[in-house]
C-alpha cells in the first residue's frame, strides 16, 4: 500500500534524533517528522515528547522525487484556536482642536494651517541646521 500526499495513517516511531523523529509507514516505507510538526507547543527535546516503538497517527505532507517523506503528526489534530486581543472598546479618533471646526470659517482653517506648517518647517530647518554643525553661515570661518 503506498501512501499519498494528504493522507493520514498511523505508524510505529523507529528513531528519535534532535531534528526529528523517524516513522514505519503501512507497506515497508518510512518517513519523517521534523520537530516543528510534532506540536503546536514548543518542544525543547524531541526525546521528551516521543518515543521508539511508540504508535502515531501522521499526515503526509509531500514525498519527494527521491522518495523521501515528510510527516505531520500536529496537522492531525485540530488547530488550537488563536488568543483573542481584548476588545478595550476605543476607536481612533482625529485630534480635537482648541475651536470646533464647525464654528471656524475656511478662511480661519487655511490660516490655522498655514501658522502650523510654518511652525513645522521652521523646526525641521532648526534640527537640520543643528545636525549640519550649525547652519551655512559659520562654514570657512
Amino acid at each position: 500500500m503506498a501512501v499519498e500526499v494528504g493522507s493520514i495513517v498511523e505508524g510505529k516511531i523507529t528513531g528519535v534524533k534532535k531534528f526529528g523523529a523517524f516513522v514505519a509507514l503501512p507497506g515497508g516505507q518510512t518517513g519523517m517528522v521534523h520537530i516543528s510538526e510534532v506540536s503546536n507547543e514548543y518542544i525543547q527535546e524531541l526525546s521528551d515528547v516521543l518515543s521508539e516503538g511508540q504508535t502515531v497517527k501522521v499526515k503526509v505532507m509531500s514525498i519527494s522525487p527521491e522518495g523521501k517523506i515528510a510527516l505531520s503528526i500536529k496537522r492531525t489534530e485540530p488547530r488550537p484556536p488563536r488568543p483573542q486581543r481584548a476588545d478595550t472598546g476605543r476607536t481612533w479618533q482625529p485630534r480635537t482642536q482648541s475651536q470646533p471646526q464647525g464654528e471656524m470659517s475656511f478662511e480661519d482653517m487655511m490660516s490655522q494651517f498655514k501658522s502650523r506648517s510654518e511652525e513645522k518647517i521652521s523646526d525641521l530647518r532648526r534640527v537640520t541646521e543643528a545636525r549640519r554643525g550649525g547652519g551655512y553661515s559659520r562654514r570657512g570661518h
